[in-house]
């Protein structure tokens, strides 16, 4: 079935062909490696991590490159502050980076590139600009010249000066114009630099990914991801530079944005104290419950999060999984599992994963009635196709279960049941009280009774 995915810079829905269906390229800015990235953060990694394994089924050959910004004002702060070199800061937090996606249920991407590992590509496509006509140096500094540009303000679709009102614009006596913006900046002798025609210094933070994208996937791609919040200034000026650089060449064809996460209807953000860091809620609750409230909400919706959506994700899951675990006695063949269609074809309608999960939660339903392996099948694919349902049913169930003395759990259910055989309903209620208390769920069925652990 075919792919429709709304393009930012088109503003509509289209139906998706790459340039090179042999090829298909797609490129996620990641992360600034300075510190624990907060849960807003994971959302675009998840939502395209899904977008990826759909893409993945649909065409023979993917790339996908998510790179490392390991070269920024915020890191060079952090390495002062420690008295270490920026690699020190840069290589802690991207392995830190990588667990946070991996406990996510995020596949890793095919490419992985780091700014500091292209500042050749990064100085040549300076001199690429300069040499054009579309950047000029100034006193140590290379800028790129916006009114070189008549497209400029395309993507967010707003003219010039509207933009320079909406951002922070850096009001510099060697700038032509106040809206230009910079390629490459002078750095003092206590900060990362590198020699380049214009002396020692470092990039400036968008002509970063413009080059590495053009190094690993080429000077056109089929998709380049990112949140809203990246649309104004980078996303624009990428496409800025980029296209300069080329001769005109199309950057990017589709630009896809996911939407920001608020936090019980506020914006996130450190003056607020309401920044919640993936390294922590991974400790909190299951990672597995973190992804799927991530895809309860349509990719380009804002999404907000709670503690109430965490409990219902964690919900959501303990059902399903016990759907499974009853099923358990039906071993499914090895291989690829059967993608249901319904839920592939919500997929395909512009990644609509609220409707997906409406889908598996169908399927989950239509398991638990027909008891069969074939629904067990689709469910299982369905989950696969969205990263969930990856783990044991009884390890779910059965989380957190090495602080409870099973045995003793054991011992009560027992108990239980020789109660309820001599019709001591009192005392069974009284026993399941207490289990409750410990934080154990019990489930009578026609094969006997099963306890599991809510954790959360």
């Amino acid at each position: 079935m075919p792919i429709s995915l709304y393009n930012s810079l088109t503003r509509r829905t289209e139906p998706f062909a790459p340039l090179d269906p042999k090829r298909v390229t797609m490129y996620l800015c990641g992360p600034t490696v300075y510190n624990y990235v907060h849960i807003g953060n994971a959302r675009g990694p998840v939502v395209f991590d899904v977008l990826a394994r759909l893409l993945r089924r649909h065409y023979p050959n993917v790339v996908y490159a998510r790179n490392i910004t390991d070269v920024e004002d915020k890191i060079n702060a952090a390495a002062q502050r420690e008295g270490v070199p920026i690699a020190t800061i840069t290589d802690r937090y991207t392995l830190a980076y990588r667990d946070d996606m991996a406990g996510l249920g995020i596949t890793p991407p095919d490419l992985e590139p780091h700014a500091t590992a292209h500042i050749s590509e990064i100085i040549a496509m300076n001199e690429a600009l300069i040499a054009n006509g579309h950047a000029y140096a100034a006193e140590g500094h290379v800028l790129f010249d916006v009114d070189s540009y008549p497209a400029y303000g395309a993507l967010s679709g707003r003219d010039t000066e509207e933009l320079i009102a909406g951002a922070r614009v850096e009001i510099a006596p060697y700038k032509k114009n106040p809206a230009d913006f910079v390629l490459w900046k002078p750095s003092t002798p206590d900060l990362a630099g590198w020699d380049s025609p214009w002396g020692r210094g470092r990039p400036g933070w968008h002509i970063e990914c413009s080059a590495m994208c053009a190094a690993q996937l080429g000077e056109t791609i089929d998709i380049h991801a990112g949140g809203v919040d990246l649309l104004f200034p980078h996303h624009e000026n990428e496409i800025a530079q980029s296209t300069s650089a080329h001769g005109g060449k199309t950057f990017a064809r589709w630009w896809m944005h996911n939407g920001m996460l608020t936090f019980d209807g506020r914006k996130m953000s450190k003056s607020l104290g309401n920044v919640l860091l993936v390294h922590e809620l991974l400790k909190l609750h299951p990672p597995e419950a973190l992804r799927l409230l991530l895809l309860r909400g349509h990719y380009r919706q804002p999404l907000d999060w709670s503690e109430n959506a965490i409990q219902q994700a964690i919900s959501t899951l303990d059902g399903w999984y016990r759907v499974l675990r009853d099923l358990a006695h039906i071993e499914i063949p090895a291989g690829d599992l059967p993608v249901p269609e319904r839920v592939e074809a919500a997929l395909c309608d512009d990644l609509n994963t609220p409707q997906a999960l409406a889908e598996l939660s169908q399927l989950a339903d239509q398991a638990r009635h027909s008891g069969n392996g074939e629904a067990k099948a689709a469910l299982l694919g369905g989950g696969a196709l969205l990263g969930l349902l990856q783990q044991e049913p009884e390890a779910w169930l059965k989380r957190g279960e090495s602080d409870i003395d099973a045995a003793h759990v054991d011992d009560l259910l027992e108990q239980r049941r020789a109660a309820r055989g001599a019709r001591d309903f009192a005392r069974a209620d009284a026993i399941r009280d207490e289990l409750t208390a410990m934080g154990i769920v019990i489930e009578d069925g026609a094969q006997g009774t099963r306890w599991s652990v809510v954790k959360a």
